[in-house]
């Protein structure tokens, strides 16, 4: 029990300092003061190197202020905010290709132009995610009807007619469901749901569809957690069916944890941490030099993804929290070691003490191979996220652990 104190106190020290760090790195360099909303597209020391504003990526920096002004006192600062409120009415102004159609860019230029279309729900949720953060710190009722707006119409592509999306139905396309689907809705009915009991209930069915449907993407007697699957829950054949992605399937994992936590399942909460967090990790996890593997292949072939055996920012991010979450859920002290093993990888091979932030992309062997801090597709999300939701929970848990107050001293006769 002592060992395991200290352990969460020297990780409570060392996270708190890292995200001082990060958000540091984020709130110097990536505000367009002249257009509003964030450049993401950033050198190694925070400088431009391109202009151009990807959506994902806008609702996830929205969202990642106000989480902050909302959870971390240090954090409630007004200039947070206001850059919030600016990335947001930026998204409101621009993020849809051709209102009043719900349909979101994937990429705008800077002034706001849309420049490329993903047939994908991703912009949209990451939408949905800011307006819903936005309403929660501010209180503006716009930002929240967006938000329910925007949940209605992506239910309706995902459960009804993908129609709106864009994609072209080809005889040859197999009938697939990845894994993100469901994993997106189910974050955003937690999200929607969080601190408001009628909404909880409005999406508590959705929430159950989307926990059943990540469910079944463990596969093969329950030996493997696949990325994609039949949409009657069936491997499929040949590389799309064999994908796995360590990473995701961690996150996947924390999402469930949360989901059993709020159904009140412990039984689920163990069948998680046994599939979605073990089975990847000890899949994942690169004997020779450390680190999880940001693809594999299930019968052991070899990827075809030249990335496969790189080691990227974010799943590295997602395993600490589902390892800590794990901990926090169970006491289990193996999942406790192993967020402190990945947690010391991590903060060893991605972190830069020069300049702040986190490098995003590694090789195999654990070496920078890219020196970018953002592109288009890694911004102020993954890492301060992971560092504020494991602040919170080694608060908790020190909070929890901590020894009761010595009693009075006796009243004087």
């Amino acid at each position: 029990m002592e060992k395991a104190q200290e352990t969460l106190q020297a990780w409570k020290g060392r996270v708190e300092q890292e995200l001082d760090r990060v958000m540091a790195f984020w709130l110097e360099h990536s505000h367009d003061h002249e257009h509003g909303g964030f450049f993401s597209c950033l050198g190694r020391g925070g400088q431009l190197y391109d202009d151009l504003k990807y959506v994902w990526l806008q609702g996830r920096q929205v969202w990642m202020y106000c989480h902050l002004y909302r959870k971390l006192e240090r954090f409630r600062r007004p200039e947070l905010l206001e850059a919030a409120k600016a990335g947001g009415e930026f998204l409101l102004r621009f993020a849809r290709v051709a209102p009043p159609g719900q349909k979101c860019a994937f990429v705008l230029t800077r002034a706001g132009s849309p420049v490329k279309v993903q047939r994908t729900i991703f912009s949209e949720c990451f939408y949905t995610m800011a307006m819903d953060e936005l309403w929660k710190v501010t209180g503006d009722a716009r930002y929240q009807g967006e938000a329910l707006d925007m949940m209605a119409q992506i239910v309706h592509w995902v459960q009804e007619d993908p129609a709106g999306l864009g994609r072209s139905q080809l005889a040859g396309t197999p009938a697939s469901e990845p894994m993100a689907i469901p994993m997106m809705l189910l974050g955003l009915v937690e999200q929607l749901g969080e601190e408001d009991e009628g909404l909880a209930r409005h999406y508590a069915e959705l929430g159950d569809w989307c926990a059943h449907r990540i469910l079944q993407h463990v596969q093969r007697d329950g030996q493997a957690v696949l990325e994609n699957i039949s949409e009657d829950g069936r491997e499929l054949p040949g590389c799309l069916g064999r994908h796995q992605n360590p990473g995701h399937a961690l996150e996947a994992g924390w999402f469930l944890l949360r989901y059993a936590l709020r159904k009140g399942d412990p039984a689920l909460r163990a069948h998680v941490i046994d599939k979605f967090l073990l089975l990847p990790f000890r899949s994942g996890w690169d004997p020779e030099h450390g680190g999880l593997f940001y693809f594999q292949d299930a019968d052991g072939l070899c990827p075809t993804q030249l990335e496969w055996s790189m080691k990227l920012w974010w799943p590295h991010s997602e395993a600490m929290v589902a390892f800590l979450m794990g901990y926090s859920d169970s006491g289990d002290p193996v999942l406790l070691r192993l967020f402190s093993q990945v947690a010391e990888y991590t903060f060893r091979q991605f972190r830069d003490p020069e300049h702040g932030e986190w490098f995003g992309y590694l090789s195999r062997e654990g070496k920078v191979a890219l020196t970018i801090k953002g592109g288009p597709f890694k911004g102020c999300f993954h890492v301060p996220r992971c560092l504020a939701l494991c602040e919170e929970m080694l608060t908790i848990l020190l909070r929890a652990r901590a020894p009761p107050p010595p009693p009075p001293p006796p009243a004087p006769q």
